[in-house]
């Protein structure tokens, strides 16, 4: 006969393999540690795909729910709630995960104990009842496997299907305390009726590889302890009643797979991490570092300077912002498209004040543009959030100033409001920086169907309005600048960094970087002398944190201003987040750009982007800006049949020494989604 002892026994120590598991789990790490360790054999293998093995685990089980009918012939006379116990997990096991993937699949199969013992109840007879149960399944596992930071750590899931193997129970009808001389019930066991031959259910789980073995093995050994979660969804034992099963399950696996040997022109670039005897295969990284001696002329530009046709509002305000070049009605015959400089912002910020002159001039240019030709007419869309009166408001305002300032017949200006523009930023969703968003979404749109007004080759309401084309003297042209270039370094690192010593031994750092070419300006390294001698020391961060140093000579000259020389540079606009230029500038620079390029010329082609979003994928984004206008460039040369023209792509992204504008105002920030083209002549 179960004692009372017996079942408490069963409830807590749960199943009579605890210590065969136990013993389990210790052979699988005595085993490991009898397997060598040798980092130094020069013979190495890679790391197996397949692998083969067992795993072992203890069920944590929970009861919920309730049952009292336990088959045909028993039904007690008190409903049994919830419970507890602990059983064991047995399965082979096989795994396939490509070393070079975060991905892989796992496939388990086997011995399955969902035993435990419900809490004891109370009959009315006052006496105490217990039940426990012996259930078990024979289950299959199937799961997707993730390693998210291609690490030992990996993450799986997948369905759980279990087939009812064994379902019996040992009922216990306890003495009732207070009545003496009792004879003991005897315990009833038999087999649960109802029950579900087959569940379908799932798991989650997490686990950590411990390798048990180096990689000059070719059978290499690992240790997995896991963990896993399997809640109730499924597992509904029985057809009849609300008993259900929630299971945590821990234990570890014991798993061997076979590599390939690494060949031996290979074998040297294998970096051995001893903790984890993880061999990270890194591609051979060259430091390339290219510092001109010195830029061949002081060199004029002629730039064609896109305008948006947008004028930004300040929130809560319908009046023009008094950023914007606002004349008075005297000055209007004065005004001309080139010499912006006249007329200037009061509060003008930014590293590149002469475009932004240009764009502050917006109103002053269409103004102007409208009184030179009559017969032209626009349409302005002011876009607010707070409600399309206030839209209206704001486009009024700019009409105002046109009429009253230029003279403009109100006739030619058309007026409407709306809550927000036909390309807005704010997308349905979006979550992150949504008060910066916003802000552009807060404007007056300036639409126009006639071509005097309109960029080469656009026609329709939404045409951008033609550029502005202004001379200009270029401060250190891009191609003065000391350009390191780590060649593979965006696949051998998660980033890298730069040490530049004089020799004085003075050093400055630069970084980290991500991307594989950085260029830096010859005054930021030499400071105030005229030239010098550097030793560079590029330090390059891998996966799984080993470091690598690569070191070179630099003579660095200082760029100074010599002959004349003439350059253009046109600019392209990109919409928020995009990295496609819209189909307009296709033609653009098809058939205005490229025809310029003269025989021999360097294109130096460089992306930036706004701060909105991650400064890593802002950088990315930028330089997916400038090869979408390289491959645009280089289409139209082939058609023509030349190949004469050599490019030099960058991506800034949001990189404050480079990026042409500030971020304060949302209008800075859309002419920072850029790509800028300098065409430079050949002397």
């Amino acid at each position: 006969m179960k004692t009372r002892k017996n079942i408490n026994d069963a409830r807590l120590v749960g199943f009579p393999y605890a210590n065969s598991l136990k013993s389990l789990i210790l052979g699988a790490i005595l085993i490991g540690l009898q397997i060598p360790i040798n980092a130094q054999d020069s013979i190495q293998y890679t790391q197996p795909s397949w692998y083969f093995g067992v795993a072992a685990g203890g069920n944590i089980n929970f009861y919920r729910g309730s049952t009292q009918q336990l088959n045909a012939t028993l039904s007690v006379p008190t409903t049994f709630h919830n419970g507890s116990g602990v059983g064991l997990f047995l399965a082979p096991l096989i795994e396939y995960r490509p070393a070079d993937s975060r991905w892989g699949i796992m496939f388990q199969g086997g011995y399955d104990s969902r035993k435990g013992a419900f809490n004891t109840v109370t009959t009315p007879c006052n006496c105490p009842a217990d039940l426990i149960t012996d259930l078990s399944y024979l289950t299959v596992e199937p799961s997707l496997r993730f390693a998210p930071f291609k690490s030992s750590l990996y993450l799986y899931a997948g369905p759980r299907l279990a087939f009812n193997y064994s379902k019996g129970f040992a009922y216990q009808l306890g003495l009732n305390p207070d009545i003496t001389d009792q004879l003991a019930t005897p315990q009833a066991n038999g087999d649960f009726s109802s029950i579900r031959t087959k569940l379908i259910s799932m798991q989650i789980g997490a686990g950590f590889d411990i390798p048990l073995s180096s990689q000059s093995h070719r059978t290499q050994f690992m240790l997995s302890p896991f963990v896993s979660f399997q809640p109730y969804f499924g597992q509904d034992p029985r057809t009849i009643e609300t008993w259900n099963i929630t299971t945590l399950r821990v234990g570890a696996a014991l798993k061997f797979g076979t590599g390939k040997k690494v060949p031996s022109k290979v074998a040297d670039k294998v970096v051995q991490i001893p903790q984890q005897a993880v061999v990270e295969v890194v591609p051979e990284v060259n430091l390339i570092v290219n510092s001109p001696r010195n830029a061949v002329a002081d060199r004029r530009v002629r730039e064609t300077f896109p305008i948006r046709n947008y004028v930004f509002f300040d929130l809560g305000s319908t009046q023009i912002p008094s950023r914007y070049v606002l004349l008075k009605k005297s000055q209007v015959k004065d005004f001309r498209e080139d010499q912006l400089e006249v007329f200037t912002p009061k509060d003008l910020s930014g590293r590149s004040n002469r475009q932004m002159v240009a764009y502050y001039n917006v109103l002053n240019i269409l103004g102007d543009r409208m009184q030179k030709n009559p017969t032209t007419s626009v349409k302005l869309v002011g876009s607010s959030m707070q409600g399309t009166d206030d839209g209206m408001a704001m486009a009024v305002s700019v009409k105002t100033y046109l009429v009253d300032v230029f003279g403009i017949e109100p006739k030619r200006i058309v007026v409407v409001g709306t809550l927000k523009p036909q390309i807005p930023s704010e997308v349905r969703g979006a979550t992150k920086e949504l008060l910066l968003v916003r802000e552009g979404d807060r404007r007056v749109t300036i639409l126009s169907e006639s071509p005097e007004l309109l960029m080469e080759f656009q026609s329709g309401p939404d045409a951008p309005l033609k550029p502005v084309a202004l001379n200009v003297v270029q401060e250190a042209p891009l191609d003065s600048y000391v350009t390191f270039n780590v060649e593979k370094g965006n696949k051998a690192f998660t980033s890298w960094s730069l040490e530049v010593t004089d020799i004085a031994g003075k050093v400055q750092y630069f970084g980290p970087y991500s991307q594989e070419k950085v260029s830096i300006p010859g005054n930021v390294i030499l400071g105030t002398i005229p030239e010098g001698d550097f030793k560079v020391k590029m330090i390059g961060n891998t996966k799984t944190g080993k470091t690598i140093i690569k070191e070179t000579k630099v003579h660095v000259v200082l760029w100074k201003a010599q002959t004349k020389e003439e350059g253009m540079r046109y600019s392209i606009l990109y919409e928020f987040n995009k990295s496609k230029s819209v189909e307009m500038y296709h033609k653009y620079l098809s058939e205005i750009v490229v025809p310029k390029i003269p025989v021999n010329a360097l294109v130096i082609i460089h992306g930036h982007s706004d701060i909105i979003g991650d400064s890593v994928y802002n950088q990315k984004l930028s330089l997916a800006r400038s090869n979408d206008v390289k491959r645009i460039m280089e289409d139209a040369l082939y058609l023509k049949g030349r190949s004469d023209v050599t490019f030099d792509v960058y991506g800034f992204g949001e990189a404050k020494n480079e990026m042409p504008f500030d971020n304060k105002f949302p209008e800075q920030r859309f002419y920072n989604r850029t790509v800028i083209i300098d065409i430079v002549p050949t002397k």
